[in-house]
């Protein structure tokens, strides 16, 4: 079963090319999204990793966790699922 991975601190330079040749070492890599902001089309900084299996997942977040690439240090976790959002209008 595929395991969806959070990839927070990411430099505004780092490519989703890049994330994938990363995380590909430990394991197939089955997605790579970089959350952009939809007005500017700007990085906001962090993104998805989906990969093949828990093992490989797992292998990834250990040793890609606080690694430095692009100057900035990465935060590698298990992505929790989204809430939904609560509308405020009226």
């Amino acid at each position: 079963m595929s395991k969806k991975l959070y990839v927070g601190n990411i430099s505004y330079s780092t490519t989703e090319d890049q994330l994938e040749d990363l995380f590909s070492q430990y394991g197939t890599v089955l997605n790579v999204n970089i959350v952009t902001d939809r007005y500017t089309n700007r990085s906001k900084g962090f993104g998805f990793v989906e990969m093949e299996d828990d093992d490989a997942a797992k292998a990834a977040i250990s040793a890609i966790n606080s690694t430095e690439i692009d100057g900035r240090e990465l935060r590698v976790d298990e992505a929790r699922e989204r809430r939904p959002r609560q509308n405020n209008r009226y």
